[in-house]
């Protein structure tokens, strides 16, 4: 297996942008999600790394070679589209051996690699059978077995559980991930949905409009966003920014809202006056009759263990995760009460973090 290394990536499609200036690593062994909207440069990306695509600027290196202007079947990597494609016809055994027979390796090894791969991927009482008998899971795996058995250094997987079901892509998602664990392949994989790249990665990679808006680990994405748009896109519900306009001093440790002080990490930046956000996770408001801070309970949502209630306040609506045992009338006045150690401040110009005391140590750009 081998690590992935991009520098300064950019591709343009006549004036249009699709990716600008991308650089990041992918160590050897490690799984790399791409996540953002579609049109985000996500699967442009992938192309380029693939070399279904060649970039306009930058450069690729796979296991420190670089492979920028290298063909595609120059590179020793496998794709994976949507993984239905299959030869119908042919028996399991045959289809995962296909890529093996294609490379002219020898018949005793082919029938090694497929039995190997098989038993990985717990396939291998069904190597004789046809492929076009088979349930959607199995054919996953069988499409999965494909890729694998080439051994190649890297997989790149574009939106591979796209058309399945909720329930059959949660454990695909499991499977693909145990997976991973067991041959521990560097991967990179293509996807919309964040529940599945927050379940999967070990690094994401949020893009928006051509540019990597942070890389990191799905703990520092969701716990440390470095961007309101990353803020905003992972999580469910996302963070509630509460918009307030003042300056910022080093060493400040609270804010004013609505006429309320809120204590916030300490600020490590000077900061002009100007509208800035604060950000607060659902999970990080509790709801406390003591704080000055305070909505109308405006809906309710149940979730079973938790409920998710939303508050409207003089800056807008705020949902907060909390107990489903709390008892709430629609149109009562509570106060909140914020996670002040969670607490993220955004400049809402720029859209990004400020520098404070929760960022300090793992702040990324």
């Amino acid at each position: 297996m081998a690590e992935i290394r991009i520098e300064n990536l950019r591709k343009e499609f006549g004036s249009f942008s699709a990716v600008e200036d991308s650089s990041f690593v992918v160590r050897d062994g490690e799984f790399l999600a791409l996540l953002g909207p579609s049109g985000c440069g996500k699967t442009t990306t992938l192309r380029m790394i693939a070399g279904l695509e060649l970039p306009t600027s930058g450069k690729i290196f796979l296991a420190g070679e670089d492979v920028t202007f290298n063909r595609a079947r120059e590179r020793d990597i496998a794709f994976v589209f949507q993984l239905f494609a299959l030869y119908p016809h042919m028996s399991v055994r045959r289809n995962i051996g296909f890529p093996l027979l294609a490379q002219g390796v020898a018949k005793t090894e082919i029938r090694s690699r497929v039995e190997e791969t098989a038993r990985l991927l717990q396939i291998d009482h069904i190597l004789d059978r046809s492929v076009s008998g088979l349930a959607g899971g199995d054919r996953q795996r069988v499409a999965l077995g494909r890729a694998i058995v080439r051994r190649p250094k890297c997989f790149l997987m574009d939106e591979p559980l796209g058309t399945l079901d909720a329930e059959f892509r949660d454990l695909m998602v499991r499977e693909l991930r145990e997976l991973h664990n067991r041959i521990h392949a560097t991967t990179v994989y293509v996807t919309h949905d964040q529940m599945e790249a927050m379940a999967m990665a070990d690094k994401i990679a949020v893009m928006n409009h051509g540019v990597i808006e942070q890389f990191g680990t799905p703990q520092e994405i969701y716990n440390r966003p470095a961007t309101m748009y990353v803020a905003d896109f992972i999580g469910s519900p996302p963070m509630n920014f509460l918009r307030f306009t003042s300056g910022l001093r080093k060493g400040t440790r609270s804010v004013s809202l609505d006429g309320v002080d809120i204590p916030v990490p300490e600020i490590q930046q000077d900061l002009a006056q100007g509208e800035l956000a604060l950000g607060v996770r659902p999970e990080d408001i509790r709801f406390s009759d003591a704080s000055s801070l305070r909505g109308c309970v405006y809906a309710s949502e149940y979730h079973g263990t938790n409920q998710i209630v939303a508050v409207e306040m003089a800056k807008g609506l705020v949902k907060a995760r909390v107990p489903a045992d709390q008892n709430f009338r629609i149109g009562e006045t509570v106060g909140l009460e914020l996670n002040y150690e969670k607490l993220s401040v955004f400049d809402c110009e720029s859209g990004r973090a400020v520098a404070s005391s929760r960022y300090a140590e793992h702040h990324h750009g």
